[in-house]
Parts: structure tokens; sequence; C-alpha cells
């Protein structure tokens, strides 16, 4: 069983509302996260259990449960939306994982809210099982994520562009806490409520902070996020809705909306149908994680000093500081895909270089840099990659291998360490699409339990996996979208 603490209950009255989800016909458990509920010291076997559907479903509320939705507010696309808040989640509770870590339990697609703005509540089972699946592809490559425990369909149809299934995520988080949440408290000029969330957001998630400093507070998530975004560019995903309320204090990556993983490599690529701008192309991503950071910055000139000027100074300095911050973050990634442990001068150089020879190329992004391995050890393998100019990387290459020589290591090892780095596997998105449709529109599992099984570990490399490494057809990349499900 759950043991719920509600520390968000007691210290943040004000940025919640109690809820109550709306009853479910049917609920029964399409899948269940059984690493996660281990990690949490859950028996899976008794979570697969009827009772828990209920649970899951919001149908029944678990023991020590508080259900609540959360206020926050955020900046969509640039534009400011001074209350937004859960409009289809309510947050059960917190829990402490066998590591004593306290984490959210979060119900998604529960039912509809004060916060809902004229939306039904629900959600569909393909989003659902695709924020599942990109939480689980995530924390395997070993990038920060919140993660989903459980989905459990609800027996009753959602209406989007036509009648789809339903069902519920049971969504496990560091917490939900936003910078949207700051944004919410800040428009509103509660200076004491600032201060309560700044504490209680340093206490949670930064606690080396001891004195509760303000601007080491926001220099510590300036790193964090840089390093975040850092990671999300070395993997090649596409978060696609980096709203402010979107983006979490934690830094976790959270709310897997229109999310892609790269394909060829494009930095102006772009899956979401609701992004016809491109303000969130791949390579839009870190500038727009500092213009986010540069928002949570202004909600805490209040904290930071009490001449306004100052203040204003404080922050400027952090803000402008992230570039250098994900800069070091980048190239750390960078060295890592490259075979590098020793750092020079140009490595920098010897990365925007690559990269430069996969556009000219068309190559595609995951691969290109798994067969950097079979190279070092004098294979082929790269060159059949490039279906384009390949004049870039041919003068790229003596650089590299140049480079790999100061190392000083044997080949082997190099290789072997590109491997662990370079991912054989990922989330490619028409198989995502295959294996939701054959779940939403034909009840049929088996290509998502096989998909998911191939992510479990993405930097091995076999023949059970290799289906699951092969590039989308081009015809499928050029006209390739991903929806919010909402």
């Amino acid at each position: 069983m759950l043991t719920f603490d509600n520390s968000y209950v007691r210290e943040l009255e004000g940025l919640y509302v109690f809820g109550c989800a709306e009853r479910k016909v049917a609920p029964k458990i399409s899948r269940l996260n059984r690493s996660l509920a281990e990690e949490l010291g859950l028996a899976p076997d008794e979570l697969g259990s009827p009772e828990w559907a209920q649970y899951f479903s919001g149908n029944a509320v678990a023991p020590g449960s508080q259900p609540i939705a959360q206020a926050y507010a955020g900046h969509q696309f640039g534009n400011f939306v001074p209350q937004l808040g859960d409009g289809r989640a309510l947050l059960l509770g917190e829990v402490l994982d066998r590591s004593g870590h306290r984490r959210d339990i979060q119900l998604k697609g529960s039912g509809p809210t004060i916060f809902s703005r004229n939306g039904d509540g629900k959600a569909a089972l393909g989003p659902m099982l695709r924020e599942y699946l990109m939480g689980e592809a995530m924390r395997n490559l070993g990038i920060a994520t919140s993660r989903a425990l459980a989905v459990v369909a609800t027996g009753e149809p959602v209406y989007r562009e036509t009648a789809l299934p339903g069902a519920v995520l049971t969504r496990v988080a560091a917490s939900h806490i936003r910078i949207g949440t700051f944004e919410y408290v800040a428009a509103r000029g509660d200076f004491p409520m600032l201060k309560r969330l700044a504490d209680y957001t340093i206490a949670r998630h930064y606690p080396e902070l001891q004195e509760r400093p303000y601007i080491e507070f926001l220099r510590a998530f300036s790193m964090r996020l840089a390093e975040l975004v850092a990671q999300w560019m070395g993997a090649g995903f596409i978060h696609g809705v980096m709203n402010t309320d979107n983006m979490a204090l934690s830094g976790e990556t959270m709310d897997y909306g229109p999310c892609a993983f790269m394909e060829h490599y494009d930095p102006l690529a772009v899956f979401s149908s609701i992004d016809r701008r491109g303000r969130y192309a791949y390579g839009n991503q870190p500038a727009i994680a500092q213009w986010n950071l540069a928002r949570f910055a202004e909600t805490l000139l209040p904290l930071l000093d009490e001449d306004g000027e100052r203040a204003v100074g404080l922050a400027t300095q952090e803000v402008d500081a992230f570039a250098d911050h994900y800069r070091d973050a980048w190239l750390s990634v960078m060295r890592q895909k490259l075979g590098l442990k020793r750092e020079e001068k140009e490595d920098a150089s010897l990365a925007d270089g690559f990269l430069e020879a996969m556009l000219a190329g068309e190559a595609d992004f995951t691969l290109a840099w798994r067969a950097l391995a079979d190279t070092a050890e004098g294979g082929e393998s790269l060159f059949g990659l490039f279906v384009g100019n390949r004049e870039t990387l041919d003068a790229w290459l003596p650089r590299w291998q140049a480079r790999l020589a100061r190392e000083g290591r044997p080949t082997g090892g190099i290789a072997a360490d590109l491997r662990r780095t370079n991912p054989f596997v990922i989330p490619r998105n028409y198989l995502v699409e295959q294996a939701l449709e054959a779940a939403s529109l034909q009840g049929d599992m088996g290509p998502f339990d096989r998909l998911l099984d191939a992510l479990a570990d993405p930097y091995a490399e076999s023949c059970d996996a290799l289906p699951y490494s092969r590039p989308a057809p081009r015809e499928h990349t050029a006209r390739y979208q991903t929806f919010c499900g909402t």
C-alpha cells in the first residue's frame, strides 16, 4: 500500500483546490510499470488488482491521499496566461521511495476540475501510452524524467476528432512545481506566498542551499536546466511545447505531449502540430530554456533584493550566465558522444563540425553518432548513412581521428565507450505511432510491449533490437506531426 504524505497541501494552502475524480465506467489496468512500483517499495502483483484499478482511475481514494488540482500560470508560446492549473489532473499526494526521495503521485485524465476551462478533463489511451513510453525511454537514456506508474483504460470513449478509448495515467515525478507555479504567485503580488513557495521548493529540490539564498536557488535551477536541455540535444529529443507551465523546477522532463525524436539531423526540425512558427524547434530549445529561465527570474525579484534595480541586476547576471552553463553541459555531452575523455580547446568546433557534416549529408542523427564506434575501429558503416553531400564529412573525419589519437587510449576501449554513450535504439516516431494505433484502434498491446522491451536497454545492439533501430521512410518523416492529445 502507498503511504501518502501531503506536504504540498500542508504548506502551500492557496495554490490548489481539493478535487474529486469523475467516476469511470469500467476501469481496468492496461499497463503497470513494475520496475517503478518496486522503486516505490510496492508489490507489483498487489498493484495489478481490481482494487488498485479503482485507485488509479480515481474511482476510489487511497488511504491517506488528499487529491488536489494545483494552480499555476504560464507563458504559452510566449503569451502569458495568469491562470491555467490542472485542468484534467489530480495530485494524490507524495510518497517516499526506497531511497527516501519524496515523489508526487498524480492522476492525469481523471476528469474536469475548476481549472478545466471548458475541457472535458479526460484523456485518450494513445497519448497516455505515449507518455508512459517516452518516460521510460528517457529514463533508460539517462535523462531526468517523470515516469508513468500505470495506465488504466476507463471503458468509455473520449471524443476528440473521433471517438477514442479513454484512459487515466498515474504519473510519478519529483514534484509538479513549475515555473508557472511561481508565475501564478508573482502575478498576484503575494510576497508571503512567494517566499513560502520558494522555501518549500528549495527544501524539496535543492536542500544543499541551507540558508535559502534565493540567488543561489536561481543559479542552481539554471545549471540543472542547462544540463537537462543539453541531454535532450544529445539524444535528438524535441519536447515540442516548452511553455513555462511545462518546465519543472526539479529539472525533470515533464509533459510528453507533441514530443518526438529527430530522425535525420535538422536544427529546424519541428513536429508539433500546434508549433506553426517553429518556436520550439530542435535548435531553438537552448534559447527557449534561457527565455523561460528569465521568466522564472522575474518572479524571484522581490526575494533577491529589496532594491528593485539591484534585484534586476542580480537576476540578469544569472540569466546571462545560462549560456555558459549550457555550453559547458552541451560540450560535456558532445565529448562523450565523440569518445573523448580529455579536454581540448577545439572540442566544441569538432562537435559542431560533425553536426554540420550530418546536416549536409542528411544523415540519421542517432545512427550517425552510433556509427562512430565502428569508424573508430576502422569500419565503413558511417559512410552509408550520408545520403547527401559527403564532402563535409570527408573533411571532418581526419580531424576527429587525429583527436582520438591524442587521447592515448586503445581504439577498442574508445569504441566501447562510444557504444555506451550513443544509443542504438530510440523511440522512432513511426514505430511509436504504429504501437499506439494498434493499442488504441485494435486493442493490440503487442507492438507497444515489444517496442518498450527494445527501449529497455537502448545501447545494446542485438538481432532483436535491429528492427527498432531502422529510420523511418523519408516520406513518413517529411509529413510527420505530433499532437497534444487534449
